[in-house]
Formats: C-alpha cells, structure tokens, sequence
C-alpha cells in the first residue's frame, strides 16, 4: 500500500498562519447578499423572464443602450447589494441619512395629503417610483400606508435587488410590481398591463434621478408623459434633482485660465468637458459621489425650463427648496426633529453626525414637489 507521508514542508514560503481558514458567522451575515462585479454580469445577461401581466405583449428582443446610458445602466447594476450593515459602515453614512430623511420629509409634506385623499379611514393611494434603484424608499411608503406600488428603474440588476428587498419586508404592507424599463424613452405601457394602469397613481415619485432625461428634449418630455399620463388630478410628482444655479455658479468661479473644470471636495467631485456652450439639454457633466457613485455622467436641469414644459403636461410647481432649505424649515417640527434622530441624522443633543465635507455636498440637491391640474 501506498505510505501516506504528513504535510510537513521544511521550505515554506508563506507564514503557516497564512491558509485559509472558514468565515466567522459576522462575516458570513456580512457577505451574505454580497454580488461580486462576475457575478453581475451573469446576472445582465439573463434572458427577463415575462410576467404573467404580460401575456398580452409580444416578446421583444434584448435592448442594447448606447453612450452615456450604458454607463449609467452598468454602474448601477455592477454595485452590490450589501446588506443593512455594510451599508451602516459606510464612510459617508451621515449624508446617506440626512437624504433619507429630506425624501421622508418630501413625502410626508406633499405625498401624504394626496395618498389620504384616495380613502382615508384605511390603506390608500397607489405610487409610481420612477428610478426606485435598488428599493431603498419601500420602508417610506410602507409608513406612509399606500395600497399599490408600481416600481421601474433602467438597471435590471437593481430592480431585481429592489423586488428581493420588496419580498424580505415582514409584514409585506403594500403591493408591488417591479419591472426594468427605460422610462426616458419607453412608455410605461410596455411593462404594465392595461389592468395594472386603469387606476391613475396619486403620487409619482423621482428620487436623484430625473436629470438623466435631460440629455434631449425627446426623454425630458417622454419622462413628463409617464409621469403626467397616469397621475390623477389633484396628484403629486415630487423628487430630488442637483441644483443647476449652484452648480453652474461653482463653475463661473473657477479661473478663467483653468484647464480642469472641475470642483467639489474629498467627498464629491462634479467636472464639466467645457464653460461656455449651456444648452438646455444635453449640458453634461460628470459626478463623483464616494462610495456611491463613480464619475457617471449627468445633466443640469435647468429649472426655469422644466417648469415651462411641466406646465404642457398639465404639472405645476407647488413646492421647491434646496436641502439646507428643508432641514432649516423642519428642525424644529416635532416629528421631523424626531425622525432625525431615529435616521441617526443627528443625536439627541442635535449634534450632526455628518462631517462638513458630506454636508457640503448634500447642498448641491433641491426638493421639489408639482400638482396636476
């Protein structure tokens, strides 16, 4: 038989201490949900598997998306999905609450009313989340008792992550459909059935994302006809979107003779390609957000122009403030104050748990909220 000699090399190149050894049951919860950058690709390339709402819709072939949204879908889609407490170790995680807490402000000032209007002695109100990611406002709208959700979002990877995120909520407090769409250029009626659409949302919600449709007026006003087509009378569109005003001022500031248009600080980095040309669309930059977004390019939105072609599609402003605005107006509202401390924003003495570089690009953002009349 053959002699079965022990391991026992005399010339080892590494320190013993060096082998592998097995997952502590931390690091295990910890990577649980953890979805490498292979592991998403294989994901993207999954053939979507049609909805039984779409048995009515023939089967289109896989849509390749060109330039600057392609950066946009991978980025997104290549970000794992971590889990609640790698997300809390995160270096900007008091920027993280304060947003959280501006977006459970905004619905609570402008999307509660109109969702109470639909009935208000139970659960009411049905939203469309346009660019719900990867589902992180579902805990808002659960409080804010809503009956159905109608979700998209162009990264697929992202949507899945969302409805996974949808299924794990205990107790399931609405009803939800999630669906990969380009709602820039595709109507919702390609992923939404008749049935599903026949009662209008009262509440559309765009949470730091709206300005991708800003690279033509085709998708700024395909976008204002998902949002206007099926929003009731009397409904809210609210979200989030980077302030033009600051940012093209920061830009004027720069020197004149400066070859790197680009400001920001250790936290956040815009960069613009040029300073003189500002069209309306298309006026691109590129935005760094660490540990959130990597150099992916986005667009002003200037505001004047938005309001004038949100009036076409029957959409009026009623609310519009820069983020330091909002947290001025509702310090002190006994709520919000307490909410900013269950969102960990700041502690009980009102001390901030975000550092000035994170506040200073919090800053860069509006909230803004329109009615359909």
């Amino acid at each position: 038989m053959r002699q079965t000699l022990p391991y026992n090399p005399r010339q080892r190149l590494t320190p013993a201490g060096s082998v592998l050894a097995p997952m502590t049951q931390d690091e295990i919860e910890l990577y649980k949900n953890y979805r490498g950058i292979g592991t998403q690709r294989l994901i993207n390339k999954r053939k979507r598997v049609p909805s039984r709402e779409l048995d009515d819709y023939p089967e289109r072939p896989a849509k390749r998306h060109a330039g600057d949204v392609e950066m946009v879908i991978d980025h997104y889609n290549l970000r794992p999905e971590v889990g609640v407490k790698q997300r809390k170790e995160s270096p900007i995680i008091g920027l993280k609450n304060f947003n959280n807490w501006v977006k459970s402000v905004l619905i609570t000032q402008f999307g509660h009313p109109a969702l109470a209007a639909s009935n208000p002695a139970k659960r009411h109100g049905k939203v469309l989340d346009m660019g719900c990611g990867k589902g992180g406002d579902l805990i808002k709208w659960g409080k804010a008792r809503i009956q159905e959700m109608l979700a998209v979002d162009i990264a697929n990877v992202s949507v899945e992550q969302a409805r996974q995120r949808w299924e794990s909520m205990r107790p399931r407090r609405f009803d939800a459909t999630f669906a990969a769409l380009d709602c820039y250029t595709e109507p919702l009626t390609k992923v939404f059935s008749p049935q599903q659409l026949a009662q209008p949302f009262d509440v559309v919600s765009m949470q730091f994302c709206m300005h991708y449709a800003f690279e033509t007026s085709q998708k700024a006003r395909c976008m204002l006809r998902n949002v206007s087509d099926w929003l009731r009378p009397g409904g809210i569109f609210l979200g989030t979107v980077p302030n033009a005003d600051q940012l093209l001022a920061r830009l004027d500031q720069l020197p004149p003779d400066s070859e790197d248009l680009s400001f920001g600080n250790s936290v956040y980095k815009i960069r613009f390609e040029e300073r003189t040309s500002r069209p309306l669309f298309g006026h691109r930059y590129y935005f760094y957000l660490r540990d959130a977004v990597e150099n992916v390019p986005e667009y002003i939105v200037e505001w004047d122009n938005f309001v004038r072609m949100a009036a076409e599609y029957r959409l009026y402003p009623v609310f519009k403030k820069e983020f330091h605005e909002v947290f001025e107006e509702n310090k002190e509202h006994e709520e919000f104050k307490q909410l900013m401390i269950r969102m960990n924003v700041c502690d009980a003495t009102g001390a901030s748990s975000m550092e000035d570089e994170e506040w200073e690009a919090v800053n860069i953002y509006i909230a803004f909220a329109f009615e359909k009349r």
